[in-house]
């Protein structure tokens, strides 16, 4: 078995793709790597398969569907005792992956989240629009903690490393960017606490890429009710 299974969304990344793949591929751990391109319109599916023979599962969507959707089609395909999320641009350093497996190890845990809230290498600013993201992550992170009562400091990472037993039993439902509300109410409900470790972050704006929007952050905090308040599972 793998120590690790490394999910790659990708959805018009050609410009980070190719960079991203080798630093997953080049960190020494043993691990399994599945790449879920969703429906990308340029170069990004050329540069995937040109790492084929050191990629477990490339899976191609014909529709774009969204991050969530994602997830769902490398879910059953997982063989890692852990597994965790990686974003196809460079916003997070693979490097990380040691610290976070660290704390797995160290505080026995079930899930990991890495916080780029916490420690010395926080968010880098660019814009006013990194800024009012960074304040929108806050309050739906604060609304997480009241709902899920948990104590995160930054809910909506996407570094998340799950035992994989446990993320393989999670029933996911949400498309887009409300995996990442869903999939913490949903562990929360199985009274498991979710720890953080710091991470280093280096964001991007929307103009180098960045594709999340402010009408995702109603999404999210709807599936918290949704998942939550109205147990809709």
């Amino acid at each position: 078995m793998k120590l690790l299974t490394v999910i790659i969304p990708v959805y018009n990344e050609s410009k980070t793709i190719t960079k991203i793949l080798d630093k997953v591929i080049k960190t020494k751990i043993s691990k399994q790597i599945i790449v879920v391109d969703d429906c990308s319109t340029d170069n990004s599916k050329k540069k995937i398969s040109n790492f084929k023979s050191k990629i477990y599962k490339i899976i191609i969507h014909k529709k774009n569907l969204g991050k969530g959707a994602a997830i769902q089609s490398a879910q059953k395909f997982i063989k890692g005792k852990y597994t965790i999320i990686q974003d196809a641009d460079l916003e997070y350093n693979p490097n990380d992956y040691f610290k976070i497996l660290n704390k797995i190890y160290s505080e026995n845990a079930h899930v990991v989240y890495g916080s780029r809230v916490l420690g010395k290498k926080r968010y880098k600013l660019k814009n006013f629009t990194s800024l009012s993201r960074i304040f929108f992550n806050h309050v739906l992170t604060l609304i997480s903690n009241f709902i899920n009562k948990q104590a995160l400091t930054d809910a909506h990472t996407c570094y998340k490393l799950f035992d994989s037993k446990i993320f393989k039993k999670v029933k996911l439902k949400e498309n887009g960017f409300a995996f990442c509300p869903e999939i913490t109410t949903k562990i929360s409900n199985l009274n498991i606490k979710i720890i953080e470790v710091p991470i280093s972050y280096k964001g991007r704006s929307y103009e180098d890429g960045k594709k999340i929007s402010y009408k995702d952050g109603i999404e999210a905090l709807y599936a918290l009710f949704r998942y939550k308040i109205l147990k809709n599972r």
